[in-house]
């Protein structure tokens, strides 16, 4: 199995305990250095703007802080919703964030977007959001070769050349079938919300005569507390996380999900939390045992400060984790650490 963090950053206001967006994004940084020194593979960064509770819209400078800091952990956006950037500007961020970071360690999951008042921002043609995301994906492509190309009726040069030839991978994102078929014919990976939205790819790939994709990645839950007082902790945790999950649903009817958006449903109280088998609030032995259930390619996806959790509970949590969970694991032969390079 492997490891991975998850941040999105939102950073609502819940009463005088709440952190503020800048203890968070510190604490974010921190955590990262430290999952790097434990040889946790990934990071993933999300991406959303002008949301009420400060979601991050602004993922590649926080993975600049995080490149500068780690040498090893993968920074991976999910989503980066190129529609919504300057190509050449975009192009040019990545390819100074790769040479930071170092080759290889970024991946990109482009997303198309699906909140309407996100276009209207950004003076975004809403109906034909697919045609600018494939724009901007192809922008994207020619600008890492470093060669000179038409984009606007002009002659462009991106510099520098990302430190990966052709720059940083890049998989596309979706919930929905044409995301598929969009992914199978440009010939990039795929990273849907769901496995059977996976095997669809999978057969357009088939179809169109593509190498056969990799296996669907899978990962969860939506979020992991160790802690040695479960009861206590879902009274802390109970705030945050309804707030998470119900702003994340809220969202999901915007694009004409009415039940779910991922793993996020409504929430009406501790005990809906409790019945959600994708959130874990968990002892270090319960987590050993679950770990010891999971597929062998499966990632556990840690969300440390979901919902604007305060880095002092997140912290808590991770070194349970680090100090009761991660030694076994690695023990029982369920987890290969990731080499560490100093």
């Amino acid at each position: 199995m492997k490891i991975g963090l998850r941040y999105d950053m939102r950073a609502p206001d819940l009463g005088p305990s709440s952190a503020s967006p800048g203890a968070l994004y510190a604490a974010a940084v921190e955590q990262c250095r430290w999952a790097d020194e434990r040889g946790i593979e990934t990071v993933y960064l999300a991406e959303h703007h002008g949301a009420e509770d400060n979601y991050c819209p602004s993922p590649v400078v926080l993975a600049s802080a995080i490149a500068g800091c780690t040498k090893n952990i993968q920074l991976h956006f999910s989503a980066l919703c190129i529609t919504m950037h300057h190509p050449l500007r975009l192009a040019e961020d990545l390819a100074v964030l790769e040479l930071i970071a170092g080759p290889g360690r970024i991946l990109i999951t482009a997303g198309i977007g699906y909140r309407p008042h996100e276009f209207e921002m950004f003076g975004v043609d809403y109906p034909k959001r697919a045609e600018v995301f494939e724009m901007h994906l192809e922008v994207l492509r020619q600008a890492w070769t470093g060669e000179e190309f038409e984009y606007e009726g002009r002659a462009v040069r991106v510099t520098p050349k990302p430190a990966t030839p052709g720059g940083p991978t890049i998989y596309i994102g979706g919930n929905a079938k044409p995301s598929a078929r969009r992914a199978a014919r440009l010939g990039l990976g795929y990273r849907p919300a769901t496995e059977e939205l996976y095997r669809y790819f999978e057969g357009e790939c088939e179809r169109l005569g593509r190498p056969a994709p990799e296996r669907f990645p899978q990962h969860g839950p939506a979020f992991v507390h160790i802690t040695e007082d479960p009861e206590r902790s879902w009274a802390q945790l109970a705030p945050h996380l309804m707030h998470a999950s119900n702003l994340y649903a809220q969202w999901g009817r915007e694009r004409g999900n009415v039940q779910v958006n991922g793993y996020w449903q409504s929430m009406e109280s501790i005990d809906d939390l409790k019945a959600d088998p994708n959130m874990w609030v968990i002892t270090p032995e319960e987590c050993l045992r679950r770990c010891r259930d999971l597929d062998p390619d499966y990632e556990l996806r840690l969300h440390p400060l979901l919902g604007g959790l305060p880095p002092e509970l997140s912290w808590q949590s991770l070194e349970l984790l680090a100090d009761r969970v991660l030694p076994q694991v690695e023990a029982e032969g369920l987890r290969r650490r990731l080499a560490v390079t100093a």
